[in-house]
């Protein structure tokens, strides 16, 4: 009885992380998840989940990672972005919620971006055009990894009521 509480308490903080990890990067998202499973079959039981399982949520996973890079660097290149101003998006949102902590998750990729540009001798003028554009790409990425998330619980909770 109380493993299966600590199993599905578990389970659920995994959910929570992964799901917290769409907004704050520096969390796990899709792999906290994906651990969820595991934790699940180790609790419980992995014989509900098969192969046609785990190929759908590994293909989730990978969408996700790839999308996260692509969708966010896509807003940059968007509004005139150069290389330097895709990693500069990228430190800044890894690097702004720790140096501006109520707002640094926007702050950051703006801020990065725009100095990755001037850095390049981009005018200010379109270096903050692009800074917006660092954002707009997180916004959508954010967007793109809830759904996506949110679809990989649904299926869990999905395939253990159907099995």
């Amino acid at each position: 009885m109380w493993l299966d509480i600590l199993g599905w308490t578990l389970v659920i903080a995994l959910f929570v992380i992964g799901m917290l990890g769409t907004i704050y990067p520096i969390l796990p998202g899709a792999l906290a998840i994906y651990g969820a499973y595991f934790v699940y079959g180790l609790f419980f039981s992995f014989e509900p989940f098969g192969i046609v399982f785990w190929t759908l949520q590994t293909l989730i996973v990978i969408v996700l990672f790839i999308a996260d890079y692509a969708v966010s660097a896509w807003g940059v290149k968007r509004f005139g972005g150069t290389r330097a101003s895709v990693i500069g998006s990228t430190i800044g949102l890894i690097v702004g919620p720790f140096v501006i902590p109520a707002f640094g998750l926007i702050l950051g990729p703006f801020i990065g971006a725009v100095i990755g540009e001037m850095l390049v001798g981009t005018p200010l003028e379109r270096s903050l055009k692009v800074g917006f554009g660092s954002v707009v790409g997180l916004f959508t990425s954010v967007v793109v990894k809830v759904i996506l998330q949110l679809l990989m619980i649904v299926i869990f909770v999905v395939w253990l009521i159907a099995n």
